[in-house]
Order: C-alpha cells, then sequence, then structure tokens
C-alpha cells in the first residue's frame, strides 16, 4: 500500500475587511495573492520533485473565492493537475449568523441578547471557544472538519492505488483550520497553534503512513511575530 501525502496550501493574500474576524469573507485575490499563487507552482514542482512523489491530478480547495482562485491558478500553471473541486468542508472557521460583521458589531449582538454572558477577552483565538450564536463554530470544530476530510481523501487513495512511490494530493484553504487541523492528527501540540501561521500559498506537506501515523515532512509553517494580528 503506498504512502500519502497532502500538500496544504494557504490561499494567496486579499483584502480583508478591516477588524472583521470572519474568514467566510467572498472578495477575490490581490495582486500580491496572484503572485503568491503563480510562485507556488515552482515551489511545489521542486517538492515533488526532490521526494519523488506522484502528484493526484484533482486539487481539493475551499470554496471561498480566494483559495477557489489560488487553486485555479496552480491548476494552469502545473502540468500534473488538471482540475479543481471545492469542498466546504476546508473553509476556514464560521462565525455563523455573525458572518463579516466587525467585531465591535458581533460584541454588542451578544452584550444585546439576554440569553448569552459577556463575550470573553480572547473569544477570537481561544482555540475551544464557539460564538453563541446560530451557525458558529470554533476553531477546533473548523480544524475537526478539515482533518476529517483530510483522512477521509487520503484513504480513498490508498484504496485505489498501488504504487512505491507515494502519491500527494494538493489541499488549498485557510491558515487557521490547516493549523488546528494539523493539531487534531498528532502534528502540532496545542501551544504551536498560536506560535505558528501558514505563509501565503507556501505548502506545507503531511504524510500519512499505512498504520494512519501523521508526519510533517516537507514545508515550513510561518513563526508568528507576537504582535501579529490574525484574522486568518
Amino acid at each position: 500500500m503506498s504512502q500519502c501525502v497532502a500538500i496544504l496550501i494557504r490561499h494567496g493574500d486579499y483584502d480583508q475587511q478591516e477588524n472583521t474576524p470572519s474568514a467566510h469573507q467572498p472578495f477575490a485575490l490581490n495582486k500580491a495573492g496572484r503572485e503568491q499563487a503563480n510562485n507556488a507552482i515552482h515551489i511545489i514542482e521542486e517538492m515533488i520533485q526532490k521526494n519523488n512523489w506522484i502528484l493526484d491530478p484533482v486539487i481539493h480547495s475551499s470554496n471561498l473565492q480566494r483559495a477557489w482562485q489560488t487553486a485555479n491558478i496552480i491548476v494552469e500553471g502545473l502540468s500534473e493537475t488538471e482540475s479543481v473541486t471545492g469542498f466546504d468542508e476546508l473553509a476556514e472557521r464560521g462565525l455563523g449568523c455573525a458572518a463579516n460583521l466587525t467585531i465591535e458589531q458581533i460584541e454588542q449582538v451578544v452584550k444585546q441578547d439576554e440569553r448569552y454572558e459577556s463575550l470573553p477577552y480572547n473569544w477570537k483565538s481561544d482555540s475551544y471557544y464557539c460564538l453563541p450564536l446560530q451557525g458558529a463554530e470554533s476553531l477546533m470544530d473548523a480544524g475537526k472538519r478539515v482533518a476529517d476530510h483530510l483522512l477521509k481523501t487520503l484513504l480513498e487513495i490508498k484504496l485505489f492505488v498501488n504504487n512505491d512511490q507515494p502519491v500527494a494530493k494538493i489541499f488549498v484553504g485557510h491558515g487557521a483550520a490547516f493549523r488546528h487541523a494539523a493539531f487534531q492528527l498528532g502534528i502540532l501540540q496545542f501551544e504551536q497553534l498560536k506560535q505558528l501561521s501558514m505563509f501565503h500559498a507556501q505548502p506545507v506537506a503531511l504524510e500519512l503512513n499505512a498504520e494512519q501515523v501523521w508526519t510533517h515532512v516537507a514545508g515550513e509553517w510561518k513563526v508568528r511575530n507576537n504582535k501579529e494580528v490574525n484574522l486568518d
């Protein structure tokens, strides 16, 4: 049974609404984001060559526009790939009915609702906290959703591929959801979730072995600046 590799790629840069924590914003890549997606093509090619991987021809992408555009730029420039399939399961953490409201608006909504206590000061960054609003999820919820998709997809590849070379599949999504998925899969420790991020459109590769144990095998996480404000 062949080894399988998940190549995780955070979307390219986009113009995010100011002071708005929802990552379900529908905006397109900006100029820098398109350049980052184009640069990813060469990085992926080198990674594939260096590790002697076979690349699965279909990229799985979040359906949010910035991720879908990143994936399609890669498909157009990477000869081994053929198409992109979109999945809601690869989206970033959702805030439900509070999607795309500002931080102040969200806090005011909760304050005015007599059913709820005031939000904790760290509600945006607490991995386990979920807004008490319809449709909202925690960062851990999003990570579990993404981790389940990665595992299911690679196990399906293992069923149908019998090759000595590892098969690698590209997944284009979002930084926080990917990091929390990596925690769920045993790649990152909990304390690393706040210490690390992902570079725009730069791959991080995780290998799944025959015992269903995951290992970080290529690519680098981004070490966060303590002053960095990360809403995505």
